[in-house]
């Protein structure tokens, strides 16, 4: 029986023994993995030896291709000296196991597997470059298009980024203006207060006025429009003020909006443009396992867009609204102060008419009451002269009589009804009825002079009366009617 293995390699064969495991550790194979992270080709199997595992298999089926072990190293390894089989020639046998031909086919099948085998290792090495080289252009140009889809985001954040910066400016001005609207339609509120107290304070001293006077004129009735034309006019400015300070609260919101959402625009712009920078060769780059995974986005492009869109056009809406409302303010406080003034003047116009007309009555009381004390003053002295008269008659009438009563002691026929007698009845009968005449007469002059007194007493209080009426009209109203704003504090400049 042939030994195993031939003389002529056993001289330089290395002696190998038979691997108790021909395959790699099964903690660095990549199946070992598969249920905990994705596959990933790892660097790190480069480095293990390459060993094809034909041979691992050849030298499994067949450990006499490798019995012996030569050096230091081969201990330990193969067939120990003391169990390996003495040599014995074959030559001297009758029949050898294998033919010439079973020689040369097997020599032939080795060339052909050889060859073969080579063959395919060429293919595979080629295939494989090929690979490499495909996958490297691939990785390039996807590696390349994520870098230019990362700058076209990032462009397109620059762009919304600027459209919110310019809006954000805008809407600060607006609110801004909006705020000044505010505080002058305030200030213009607080104005009316004034003129409003004095219509009023004019009413309450018109009511001092007594008398005639009191009247319902047209004054009074010009003051009660001018209290409802300053009424009306804060009705209105605290309405259109509730409404600026509605439309502030609503610009702040949409701008609180615009803030919010370019301080987003503002992060992702720091972080995508850090990402558009990252190279292979960049610091930080490393491992995150299972990232790809993890979806945590809430948006596409169309509704991100659509988001700052909508913010904008709702910023938009509000400043056109704001804008609105400042130009009907503008015009309410132009309205009002125009209103007011016409009604002041209205008011100051009656005033005067109103002082004329009494001053024009108090002058003809005056002329009316100078004229009644002087015939107050002739009809006493006419009163005087008639009682002056009847004093005067008293004497010839007492001569009259005593004549009379004289000749009534004539005695006898003396007693004659002669001419002096008849005279001096006739006289006392005129002396009595020129009496009675002159204290009728009296007493129509004593009547007339209190009908003259009682006149000029009515002359004197409605002089009074006047002089209370101008002192109110000219001097108290229209004093305080002095201080009336003027257009520039009425529509709040001031």
């Amino acid at each position: 029986m042939e030994l195993i293995g031939s003389p002529l390699s056993a001289a330089h064969a290395h002696v190998r023994s038979t691997p108790n495991n021909v395959l790699p550790a099964i903690s660095t194979m990549t199946s070992s993995y598969k249920n905990r992270f994705p596959y990933y080709p790892l660097p790190q199997s480069l480095s293990l030896p390459w060993l094809p595992s034909s041979y691992y298999r050849t030298a499994t089926n067949h450990p006499m291709l490798a019995p012996f072990s030569s050096g230091s190293h081969g201990q330990g390894q193969g067939l120990l000296p003391s169990k390996m089989l003495p040599f014995v020639s074959n030559r001297t046998s009758l029949f050898t196991r294998y033919t010439p031909d079973d020689w040369y086919r097997s020599n032939l099948t080795n060339y052909r597997e050889s060859e073969t085998s080579r063959h395919n290792s060429e293919r595979l090495r080629v295939d494989t470059s090929r690979l490499i080289q495909d996958k490297h252009q691939q990785t390039k140009k996807t590696q390349m298009e994520s870098t230019k889809n990362l700058g076209e985001r990032v462009n397109d954040i620059e762009f919304w980024k600027s459209e919110l910066c310019h809006e954000m400016d805008e809407m600060i001005g607006e609110t801004n203006a909006l705020t000044d609207m505010k505080k002058r339609l305030e200030r213009a509120l607080a104005e009316t207060e004034a003129p409003l107290q004095v219509a009023q304070e004019c009413l309450l001293h018109r009511e001092k006025r007594m008398g005639i006077d009191l009247v319902h004129d047209n004054v009074e009735k010009q003051l009660f429009t001018e209290v409802d034309v300053i009424k009306s006019c804060q009705e209105r400015m605290q309405r259109y003020l509730d409404r600026a300070r509605a439309q502030l609260a609503s610009n702040r919101a949409a701008q609180h909006e615009v803030e919010k959402d370019l301080a987003d625009k503002q992060t992702a712009r720091r972080i995508d443009g850090k990402c558009h920078h990252l190279r292979n060769t960049s610091d930080g780059i490393s491992y995150y396992r299972g990232v790809e995974r993890v979806d945590a986005t809430i948006s596409v492009p169309d509704s991100w867009a659509k988001f700052t869109d909508d913010n904008i056009l709702r910023s938009q809406s509000e400043r056109a609204a704001s804008a609105k409302l400042r130009e009907d303010i503008e015009n309410l406080l132009v309205v009002s102060a125009n209103e007011m003034w016409n009604q002041f003047n209205a008011v100051n116009v009656a005033f005067t008419n109103r002082i004329a007309e009494t001053a024009d009555a108090k002058s003809k009381l005056q002329t009316h009451l100078a004229k009644t004390l002087q015939e107050i003053f002739q009809i006493e002295m006419s009163i005087e002269s008639i009682r002056k008269a009847i004093r005067d008659k008293v004497p010839p009438l007492k001569v009259a009589q005593t004549r009379l009563d004289e000749r009534t002691r004539r005695p006898n026929v003396e007693l004659c009804r002669d001419s002096s007698q008849l005279r001096l009845v006739n006289e006392v009968h005129e002396l009595d009825e020129t009496i009675q005449n002159l204290q009728q007469r009296l007493r129509n002059a004593e009547d007339t002079l209190q009908t003259l007194v009682r006149a000029k007493a009515v002359l004197e209080h409605d002089l009074a009366v006047k002089a209370n009426s101008l002192f109110i009209d000219q001097e108290k109203c229209m004093g305080m009617r002095k201080t009336f704003p003027c257009t520039a504090r009425l529509v709040g400049f001031v």
